[in-house]
């Protein structure tokens, strides 16, 4: 998978924004006002994901090419290398579970507000 890939995929989910918040070689993915996932422009092959604490831990100790959040609470974020031999069904699963996440995180209010 790359970029423009992820790109698609995250921007196919419902209420997804894109927004440059952090600069402009940073691009953040949110539902409702929250980030869900982020990926540097630079490199490109690598993204953050929100993730299920104990979920974390499993995926750390099962692939190589995930690892703590980088520069993200390491409790709550993984970073995800694209380019390391992981299926993208994975991938497109760790997409789908950190927008999950972070949807259900919204208050109801905001939920409601999310076409489905």
């Amino acid at each position: 998978m790359n970029i423009e890939e992820l790109r698609d995929y995250c921007l196919q989910k419902p209420g997804v924004t894109e927004d440059f918040p952090f600069g402009d070689q940073t691009l953040v993915f949110k539902i409702g006002s929250k980030i869900f996932l982020l990926i540097g422009l630079e490199g490109g092959n690598r993204f953050n994901a929100k993730c299920d604490p104990e979920r974390a831990i499993e995926l750390r100790e099962q692939y190589d090419a995930i690892i703590p959040g980088y520069h993200m609470n390491k409790k709550h974020w993984n970073t995800i290398y694209m380019d390391r031999m992981l299926k993208r069904s994975l991938i497109h699963e760790l997409i789908d579970h950190s927008y999950e996440l972070v949807l259900n995180s919204l208050p109801k209010n905001q939920r409601e507000l999310i076409p489905r």
